[in-house]
């Protein structure tokens, strides 16, 4: 197995001093791991058909709304209920 050192800040290395028993090393490989296998997919590419079919949900869900909806008007009309 290879060594691979990282620096964290002050406060950090306390806090994690204050779990004594949490292998933080075997937490780090579990990240990086986790870190790699998201990139690799990433990189592999979207696959064109979902993300096709996602569009299509999303057109479909905006074509039942009745347009005269504004997310600002709504937030405002909320907050100003709550005074």
């Amino acid at each position: 197995m290879k060594v691979v050192s990282i620096k964290v800040d002050d406060e950090t290395k306390e806090r994690m001093e204050s779990f004594a028993d949490v292998n933080w090393s075997h937490v780090i490989r579990g990240a990086i791991r986790t870190r790699l296998e998201t990139e690799e997919s990433l990189r592999r590419g979207i696959d064109r058909r979902r993300a096709l079919r996602a569009a299509e949900g999303i057109d479909a869900i905006r074509a039942k709304m009745s347009g005269g909806w504004s997310g600002a008007e709504e937030v405002r009309r909320w907050r100003d209920l709550r005074r």
